[in-house]
């Protein structure tokens, strides 16, 4: 097994995989400046007309053991107050709260600070009361669309889904590229597959006190080895408890607030592994449009896998 990971080690990871001012000392892109025409020209050339796979979850209205802010839906227009005359509309409203356990998002750079400072060295004065100033969510104002690689973690390990707490190490990730026969690249949007899905249908919702599966601190190297753009997971990537103690969620902190790298939390993975084992390849076009969101710490998506 892997050793275990102090806080000190985190700093010292964290201290050697820094990217601030790779990009110039204004840039708020991070590391969406790695998908470039040519990735994303050959993502596209990728697809064969397949199938086309959403990987966000419905918008939760209730409460759940996983879920304490649900999405607020109010019926402006109901079918049942139309009066059957005429032309006539129904019409709703919802309100969103994008960051915790259960929406399907995308963190922005601005969303995570280390020892008081974000995303290439910008202060806490940057995200004020009216908003981000800085790393907001608008770097991905054009929509993002790259090559998506989905590692599957339960296929890798002969299960349904990982137990919550389970940690994912670096010697994992490796692994199951090996065995997917997909190689991670530069500028890659890299998506790892717990089964939080499959657990969830088998076993109902569940408080995440218990738990998820998730990477551990040691993938840190690793992934910035490979360049990555983007990170997914159908959990929130950091495996929790994080097993460093005095580091809440290591992943988050170092990947987004060191790295630039955009984190999405709470993705729908399970149509996404069908698709790739049935097809035998996990390793498809990849789009994304986070909506427009002047000075947002997130967004929202519906992320769509393309093969």
């Amino acid at each position: 097994m892997p050793a275990s990971l102090s806080k000190a080690d985190v700093d010292q990871i964290a201290a050697q995989v820094r990217s601030w001012g790779r990009w110039g000392p204004d840039d708020e892109r991070g590391a969406l400046n790695l998908i470039t025409d040519e990735t994303r020209n050959a993502a596209l050339a990728s697809i064969q007309g397949q199938r086309v796979v959403s990987c966000a979850l419905p918008l939760p209205v209730r409460p759940s053991p996983s879920n304490a802010m649900p999405v607020a839906h109010h019926m402006l227009n109901s079918g049942d107050t139309l009066r059957g005359e005429g032309l006539e509309f129904t019409g709703d409203y919802f309100a969103i709260a994008p960051h915790g356990m259960a929406t399907t998002h995308m963190d922005a750079l601005c969303h995570v600070f280390s020892d008081g400072k974000m995303w290439n060295g910008f202060e806490p004065s940057d995200v004020r009361s009216n908003g981000a100033r800085k790393n907001s969510i608008m770097s991905g104002k054009d929509g993002i669309i790259g090559r998506g690689v989905l590692l599957d973690l339960p296929g890798l390990k002969g299960v349904n889904w990982l137990e919550p707490g389970t940690p994912i190490h670096a010697e994992d990730l490796a692994a199951a590229a090996e065995r997917q026969g997909v190689t991670v690249e530069s500028g890659d949007i890299l998506l790892i597959g717990t089964g939080r899905d499959a657990r969830r249908t088998a076993e109902g919702e569940w408080s995440f006190d218990l738990g998820l599966a998730g990477l551990y601190a040691d993938t840190l190297p690793w992934l910035r080895e490979r360049d990555i753009a983007i990170l997914g997971c159908d959990g929130v990537s950091d495996v929790l408890p994080s097993g460093v103690e005095n580091s809440h969620q290591p992943i988050h902190e170092v990947i987004i607030a060191h790295m630039g790298v955009h984190i999405i939390d709470n993705m729908a993975l399970d149509r996404l592994t069908t698709a790739c084992r049935d097809l035998n390849r996990y390793s498809f076009a990849f789009v994304i449009a986070p909506l427009r969101l002047e000075r947002g710490t997130a967004s929202p998506i519906n992320p769509l896998a393309v093969f």
